[in-house]
């Protein structure tokens, strides 16, 4: 695989939109346990006197940090357990020529994974590249949609070590603005997932609420419970949003 050449490509998006005003973001959420796509992420692996034990269900925090300019934005997102052994950071950049449309490319890496550098671009890179396209809705019509196709990096199916493509596409209804029914699923054998089949990851529902702590503060947080048909598997996520 050739080397992407991501952070070049996302400065180039940004300085054509210099002449857009500039704005940083940053934040956290705090999570009991980390669940992405339908799919437990806080597993690690880890061998002790010739033992191997599995990890599970840690508390994650979420870091991120952004910048726009235009329609144009840059930015990393994190995940890291509490316990230090689960870590992932990754990189992303987003074309929104509306406010409810957007064009996405991602770099993800969970670098817990093995003992390579971070900016291991070989062909045995523990990148994975996806490309995702996503309306967001809108207050009369409130539903969501998004595509998301793996092109390159370590997605490989397990079947013949060849390109998965792993896609998944999920649709969401905000049934209130603090309400929203999920479900989502793959297509075909993906190896970044881990799957031989298609099939419904990903069904559910997030409830949000903002917690008072202070005539002028409070805390947004939320909960998701739901369910992995396809891994027989359900999962209940609380979250704080710094």
């Amino acid at each position: 695989m050739k080397k992407i050449k991501f952070l070049a490509i996302c400065a180039i998006a940004v300085l054509t939109a210099t002449s857009a005003k500039a704005q940083f973001s940053t934040g956290a959420d705090v999570v009991s346990s980390y669940v992405w796509r339908g799919f437990s992420q806080d597993r690690s692996i880890i061998t002790i006197k010739g033992d191997t034990t599995s990890l599970l269900g840690t508390p994650n925090i979420q870091p991120y940090a952004s910048f726009t300019a235009g329609k144009f934005t840059i930015g990393s997102w994190a995940s890291s357990s509490f316990g230090g052994l689960v870590k992932e950071v990754d990189l992303y950049a987003t074309f929104a020529p509306s406010s409810s449309f957007a064009i996405t490319v991602t770099d993800y890496n969970w670098g817990f994974a093995s003992k390579k550098g971070y900016f291991d671009y070989s062909k045995t890179t523990d990148h994975i590249f996806e490309a995702t396209v996503a309306y967001t809705g809108s207050e009369k019509f409130p539903i969501s949609a998004s595509i998301n196709t793996m092109f390159a990096g370590a997605d490989k199916k397990a079947s013949n070590g060849k390109q998965a493509y792993s896609t998944y596409i999920e649709v969401g209804y905000l049934v209130t603005p603090l309400v929203k029914v999920f479900a989502g699923g793959l297509i075909g054998e993906s190896g970044a997932y881990v799957t031989t089949s298609g099939g419904i990851t990903n069904a559910g529902i997030k409830v949000s609420k903002s917690v008072s702590i202070t005539d002028k503060f409070s805390l947004p947080v939320y909960g998701i419970v739901g369910a992995n048909p396809y891994k027989k598997d359900v999962f209940f996520v609380a979250g704080i949003t710094l």
